[in-house]
């Protein structure tokens, strides 16, 4: 790969990953609340956004002021403890939305980099002439290629 078809070039140490593994440890330990949805019980929430959390704030303090007219099971608590939670986790959510959209991201450039580079030295590993030496190992890397190409059998 040139140069100037490298976007990315970054190392990431094994102390640092390992930093890292231990960072996002401790989130997950300081969130031991946090709920594991299936997919069908994700589709029946009630959706909260932006014109609903002002709706739900109002319904709060409505309910703060006037207990009165709810019945004796509903508990205005659990409702502002609820609110609370829900405001502290979504910044929170966003600002790993963010991280993740960054690592996945990188993740792709980084791998997409890596596949041109290995289909480069395929390329040129084939064109060499090398000797017999270099054949097990073309031969190897290009079964990646099967079922791929212009005629049957070849390598793309």
């Amino acid at each position: 790969m040139t140069n100037a078809d490298n976007r990315l070039s970054a190392e990431l140490t094994a102390a640092d990953l390992a930093a890292i593994r231990a960072a996002l440890a401790t989130i997950q330990e300081k969130l031991p609340f946090l709920i594991d949805l299936t997919p069908e019980e994700s589709k029946t929430l009630a959706r909260m956004g932006d014109k609903s959390r002002a709706f739900v704030a109002k319904a709060l303090e409505v309910a703060e002021s006037n207990p009165e007219i709810l019945p004796g099971f509903f508990e205005v608590s659990e409702m502002r403890q609820d609110l609370t939670l829900y405001e502290a986790l979504y910044p929170v959510a966003m600002q790993l939305a963010q991280l993740s959209e960054l690592v996945n991201d990188t993740i792709a450039l980084a791998g997409s980099e890596a596949l041109t580079s290995a289909r480069l030295v395929y390329k040129f590993a084939k064109a060499s002439n090398v000797g017999a030496g270099l054949e097990p190992l073309i031969a190897d890397m290009g079964k990646r290629f099967r079922g791929q190409g212009k005629q049957k059998g070849t390598p793309a």
